[in-house]
C-alpha cells in the first residue's frame, strides 16, 4: 500500500536525524563537483547544505514523495528539486561527481542489487555515499512489528496488501558489494544516544519520531476506526521500552550504518 510523508512531523528532530547526514557527508573527498545529487532529499534542508559546501556545484534533489518535495521547494535557494523513484532516476541519469543517498535505500528491499546502478550514476574517479538505519532490532522497531502481527491489525494490514517496511545490512556487506564493484569503500556503524525531551506537547517523543518514518506506513494502512486502539497500545509499549528518566528524557539508540565508495577511474 503507497503512503504519503508529513515534513512538517518529520522535521520534529531535525537536528537529531541531520547529524548522520553531516557526517556522512564529510567523508566525501570530492573538492570541485560540477554535479551534486541527493536521491531522497525529503524535505530539502539537508540537501541544501550540499549546495553550501560545493558553491559552485549543480545540486538537485530527488524524491518520490510530492509532499517532501514541495517543502524543499518551498526553502528556496539554488538546489533543484524533482519528484522521481530513485531507480528511474538512476536508469536515465548522466553520470555525477557526487551521489548521496541519505536514510533512503532501507525503503527498497533489492537495494544491494541497486548499488551497481548507483555506482555507474557516478563519473569515473566520482563519490558515493550512503547511510541507513540498523536499528530493526530495536524495541523501536520489533515493537511496531509484533503488534502489527496481532489481531485484529494483522487482518487489516494484510487486507491493505501488506505496508513497506525498511532493512538495512551491516557495513561489511555494503563494503564487499561496492569493493567487487571496483571501489575504494570506507563503511562504519555509530550508534548515536538520542536524548529527546518528553514535554506536555510531546510526551511521548519515540512515538512521535517512528510515526514519522518506519511506523508510518503501517500507521496510515490501518482504517480510521482501528488506528486509534493501535496507537495507544503502540504508545503503551514504546513507554515501557523508552521510560521517561527523573530529568525529563528519553534515550533513544539509534543505529546507523555509513558507506563512502570512490568510484574507479579519474584523477587520484
Amino acid at each position: 500500500m503507497a503512503h504519503t510523508w508529513d515534513p512538517e512531523r518529520y522535521l520534529i528532530h531535525a537536528d537529531e536525524r541531520g547529524r548522520p547526514f553531516v557526517e556522512l557527508v564529510a567523508r566525501i573527498g570530492a573538492t570541485d563537483p560540477a554535479g551534486v545529487v541527493d536521491l531522497g532529499c525529503g524535505p530539502g534542508n539537508l540537501t541544501a547544505l550540499l549546495a553550501e559546501r560545493w558553491p559552485d556545484a549543480a545540486v538537485t534533489g530527488v524524491d518520490s514523495s510530492p509532499e517532501m518535495v514541495a517543502a524543499a521547494d518551498a526553502l528556496g535557494g539554488r538546489v533543484v528539486h524533482e519528484v522521481a523513484d530513485l531507480r528511474d532516476w538512476v536508469a536515465g541519469a548522466e553520470p555525477v561527481d557526487v551521489l548521496v543517498s541519505n536514510a533512503t535505500l532501507q525503503w527498497l528491499p533489492d537495494h544491494l542489487e541497486l548499488l551497481p546502478a548507483l555506482v555507474g550514476a557516478v563519473a569515473p574517479g566520482g563519490w558515493l555515499a550512503l547511510q541507513v538505519p540498523g536499528n530493526f532490532d530495536e524495541p523501536s522497531h520489533t515493537t511496531r512489528r509484533d503488534l502489527a502481527a496481532e489481531e485484529p491489525y494483522a487482518a487489516h494490514l494484510a487486507a491493505a496488501g501488506g505496508v513497506a517496511v525498511p532493512s538495512s545490512h551491516d557495513p561489511v556487506v555494503y563494503l564487499d558489494a561496492l569493493a567487487a564493484l571496483g571501489c575504494d569503500v570506507d563503511a562504519w556503524e555509530t550508534t548515536y544516544l538520542h536524548v529527546l525531551a518528553a514535554t506536555p506537547e510531546d510526551p511521548d517523543p519515540v512515538l512521535t519520531w517512528v510515526s514519522a518514518t518506519g511506523a508510518r506506513p503501517t500507521l496510515q494502512a490501518l482504517p480510521d476506526d482501528v488506528r486509534p486502539a493501535f496507537e495507544a497500545e503502540f504508545r503503551r509499549r514504546l513507554a515501557a521500552a523508552y521510560p521517561v528518566r527523573a530529568d525529563g528524557t528519553v534515550v533513544l539508540p539509534f543505529r546507523r550504518v555509513f558507506v563512502v565508495a570512490r568510484v574507479a577511474g579519474g584523477a587520484r
